[in-house]
């Protein structure tokens, strides 16, 4: 009977082990599964963007002497932005922040294209214009909550594979932490304003 019991002991702790980590794996696979969803959701907010914005430049196009450099800009930005590619299975640390640079690049260059506008008031009057700056404070608000949430999502699968014991097993069913956005370079400095 010992020799029993020994024995059932021994395959209750393999059971029980085992349901844990079947239990581990399948959170995981949920965890990953929506990091894989949020990531979508990112692409089709900056997408979304990159779309609107073909739309402006062939409106700005028709623009009489327009600054030729800063169209330029948008549109060899727009291109780069749109070429990063990430698949949902290798959002590394290092792929995020290429993709964010390249995206970074792309808001920089509509920032100095919305700035410039203003000295074109023709411009400013063009109905698809005047719909487009509308459009545009929506979209990168999206852009940021979708981010957002994309951090969200990705803080609990890292959470999860790097707490032990799930640490144990993360590397063994090939789940690897996911990058972070960041926030923009310098944006953690108040800007300086002074009025004379």
């Amino acid at each position: 009977m010992r020799k029993y019991l020994g024995l059932i002991i021994a395959l209750g702790a393999i059971f029980l082990i085992a349901m844990w980590a079947m239990n581990f794996y399948n959170g995981s696979v949920g965890l990953n599964e929506d990091v894989t969803k949020q990531w979508s959701n990112v692409e089709n907010a900056y997408q979304l963007r990159a779309d609107k914005t073909k739309n402006l430049v062939e409106i700005v196009k028709g623009a009489a002497d327009f600054e030729k450099e800063t169209l330029t800009d948008v549109v060899e930005a727009r291109a780069k932005a749109t070429s990063v590619n990430i698949t949902p299975g290798d959002l590394s640390p290092e792929k995020i922040a290429a993709f964010q640079q390249a995206q970074d690049q792309f808001t920089g260059a509509l920032s100095r294209l919305m700035v410039t506008v203003e000295r074109y008031p023709e411009l400013k009057a063009v109905k698809g214009f005047q719909d487009f700056q509308v459009q545009y404070e929506g979209m990168e608000n999206r852009i940021g909550v979708e981010r957002r949430k994309y951090n969200d999502v990705a803080r609990d699968f890292n959470t999860r594979i790097k707490r032990f014991p799930g640490n144990l097993l993360a590397g063994m069913f090939g789940f690897e932490q996911k990058g972070y956005f960041e926030a923009q370079e310098g944006t953690e400095n108040a800007p300086d304003i002074s009025f004379k």
